[in-house]
């Protein structure tokens, strides 16, 4: 989706070209690339401009933010790429909408729900919810077989049976801004997970985490892996269940993190039928997104969501009044 933007240059701004006045507000390489290659991607004062430019105080900065062509989702095979470039087909799912403005939207995601589509999965994913919502909201257009086209910008993923809060960014310029924020460790995110036995009261687990070799799914603690930190805080423990309730805040953001680190430390999520396969005390990993802290792509502003415990995570313990609302 196109995005535009104006900004007036003020006295401290004076001088700058346009191209580190850009930057100062996040622009990559890779953006201002783009608008140069955008028809009036850039303007000053109403006529088109070059990077290297100098602003004065009062000069008026005019952006437009266009998204190229959709791109596969990383990981998807050949075989459905045709499909993914087919858009994507609005359906009405059972997502809530969290937070909306013109470049972000938040979701509260259900379990069972892939982010992407993939292989089974055309239909009934976060970027078909999203589709659903943008045309209701007049964003996008139905081709002729009913499917819509834009570029679906998901920064935090999710596992398909981890539910909570995922954050899609609504156009390409706070795409890159978050993805650069995510890669920074400036988007902050919490879980709630229930984990097997009684854990220490805190902890801190710091173990690098590799791909299993032959598995194209399955990840493990390996002195070969990438570096992973998961910090944790026990809030309750069930003791007839033996199982534990964890606030976990996560330092870095490797594939199934949280799961493969209490797996190692001893305590493996109820329900992960990858990684603790034996466990019958719930129908998934018991896994939920409920807090991110970021600041805007665009305006810097301080943004907090939180999303409830679900109830298949809530109803397995009998929690203090308001600890989870």
């Amino acid at each position: 989706m196109n995005r535009q933007l104006q900004y007036m240059i003020d006295e401290s701004e004076d001088s700058l070209t346009i191209e580190a006045f850009l930057r100062s507000r996040g622009y990559s390489h890779k953006i201002l690339a783009h608008l140069k290659r955008t028809p009036e991607g850039i303007r000053r004062n109403g006529e088109w401009a070059r990077v290297t430019e100098k602003l004065s105080q009062g000069d008026i900065v005019d952006i437009t933010v266009t998204d190229p062509a959709q791109q596969s989702p990383p990981g998807m095979r050949s075989g459905d790429s045709a499909f993914f470039h087919a858009g994507f087909l609005p359906v009405e799912l059972p997502v809530g909408i969290v937070y909306e403005d013109e470049d972000i939207l938040v979701i509260s995601k259900p379990p069972g729900m892939s982010v992407h589509p993939s292989a089974g999965h055309y239909d009934n994913t976060a970027a078909n919810a999203a589709a659903w919502h943008f045309f209701k909201e007049g964003l996008c257009e139905k081709d002729s077989v009913g499917r819509c086209h834009f570029t679906f910008h998901c920064i935090n993923r999710l596992d398909r049976d981890t539910s909570g809060l995922l954050i899609i960014a609504k156009n390409l310029l706070a795409s890159a801004i978050l993805s650069a924020a995510m890669k920074e460790r400036q988007i902050h995110r919490t879980y709630m997970a229930v984990a097997e036995g009684k854990t220490d009261h805190e902890g801190i687990i710091c173990a690098p985490i590799a791909r299993v070799p032959g598995s194209a799914l399955m990840r493990e603690v390996s002195d070969q892996g990438e570096y992973a930190l998961t910090r944790y805080k026990r809030l309750e423990y069930n003791e007839t269940e033996n199982i534990s309730l964890l606030e976990i805040r996560l330092d870095t953001g490797r594939t199934h993190q949280i799961r493969v680190h209490m797996l190692y430390a001893g305590h493996p999520l109820i329900g992960d039928f990858l990684y603790n396969p034996g466990s019958r005390q719930m129908q998934r990993q018991a896994l939920h997104s409920c807090s991110l802290e970021f600041r805007h792509p665009i305006t810097g502003a301080d943004m907090h969501f939180h999303d409830p415990l679900p109830s298949d995570m809530k109803n397995l313990f009998h929690l203090r009044s308001g600890l989870l609302s």
